[in-house]
């Protein structure tokens, strides 16, 4: 069967990509599953963003195990995922959404755009079930998002790897930290929100978050509009240095803890990057594959079980550099993707539902910190 690609830009005015609708846009109560309507028309239309893990090869083995047609409606990021789902409701043109991660979720569930599957999942980990662990949505992928920096020249004698987030606001660190902006990436919007975490305990200075936003953006933090710019264009630690446009200005960029695996795994067993644990600084996100209100049930859940499958799952730290969803699978030990990759030891703690009821305003507060600076 032939897979049907649709590369659609979205431009929707007073909404931006951020995910930032945290109101619900009407009082409707969710559909109780007995109440579900829908038409199996043999097709499985799938939003999402980029997800690398889509590949070619897997979506063709879905297409010939289960029979439907799969077309794929590609938007900019999670955000831009959310906003979709947010636009159509009671009028969805897909029927699964895959990429909404836990800073994204809950307001999906609160705005009644998901319906539970009926897909059969067995050994997620327990890990991939704490930030939600319900019959809306199932997670596929995993990992933790924190700072990394370029052990080259963060090397004890140029620059001292920092200990707190406190130590980047110093003028050693004016214009080389990059961070993606919150309002149109979600690794931004994870780390901002592991900062609320993080300034609310800190024991290094008494400040609020913002505060600490404030004073990065008067040491030139560079913000980019997305997590490619930040690490591909900006930071020296990783594979940009290869690529068009590369500048290599920023020796710490806010990526993944296990980015210095994924590059050892494609580097031969080297990488200079390495991951920065500092304690309440770091994410933990789940992406999720979720059911669209009044698509097609049926196809949407046999993907959701496709997905999950230990054939498919298992392949989501070459496919997809993230972790499995599943447990008992782990980063590969060839090429020191494992052994280069860290998992922190003690990430941020903020829920789902904080998240949900907060981002719009944390988003404000972040702008008016970056601005008014």
């Amino acid at each position: 069967m032939k897979i049907f690609t649709f590369l659609v830009g979205v431009l929707i005015l007073n909404l931006t990509i951020s995910g930032c609708i945290t109101d619900k846009i009407d009082d409707n109560e969710a559909k109780q599953p007995d109440e579900y309507e829908w038409v199996d028309d043999g097709e499985l239309v799938i939003v999402t963003y980029d997800v690398y893990g889509l590949t070619d090869e897997m979506l063709e083995n879905f297409e010939n195990e289960s029979g439907y047609e799969i077309s794929l409606l590609k938007l900019d990021d999670a955000g831009s995922v959310l906003d979709h789902l947010l636009q159509h409701k009671g009028q969805q043109v897909a029927d699964i959404a895959i990429g909404l991660d836990n800073t994204y979720l809950q307001t999906a569930i609160d705005n009644n755009v998901l319906w539970e599957h009926n897909a059969i999942l067995q050994n997620i980990s327990e890990s991939a079930l704490l930030p939600y662990d319900g019959p809306l949505a199932a997670p596929f992928d995993q990992g933790y998002i924190c700072l990394n920096y370029d052990s080259d020249i963060v090397d004890g004698v140029n620059y001292t790897v920092p200990e707190s987030l406190w130590e980047l606001t110093e003028e050693v660190w004016n214009g080389k930290v990059a961070i993606p902006s919150p309002e149109t990436s979600s690794p931004g919007r994870a780390f901002m929100t592991a900062t609320t975490d993080y300034f609310s305990t800190d024991s290094d200075n008494e400040t609020e978050w913002t505060d600490w936003w404030s004073a990065m953006s008067l040491n030139d933090v560079i913000i980019t509009t997305g997590w490619s710019e930040a690490y591909e264009t900006r930071y020296t630690g990783g594979y940009g240095e290869w690529t068009d446009g590369y500048v290599g200005d920023a020796h710490i960029v806010v990526s993944y803890c296990h980015s210095p695996g994924v590059e050892s795994w494609y580097n031969g067993n080297w990488t200079k990057s390495a991951a920065l644990d500092i304690p309440k600084a770091s994410f933990h996100q789940v992406e999720y594959a979720a059911a669209l209100e009044g698509g097609n049930l049926d196809s949407a859940s046999a993907f959701i079980e496709y997905l999950l499958s230990p054939e498919v799952n298992s392949k989501m730290p070459i496919e997809n550099s993230m972790y499995s969803a599943l447990e008992g699978y782990d980063l590969p030990e060839e090429n020191g993707y494992l052994f280069h990759s860290v998992v922190p030891s003690e990430p941020a703690v903020v829920s789902s539902t904080t998240i949900a009821n907060n981002m719009e305003e944390w988003l404000e507060m972040w702008n008016k910190a970056m601005v008014d600076a």
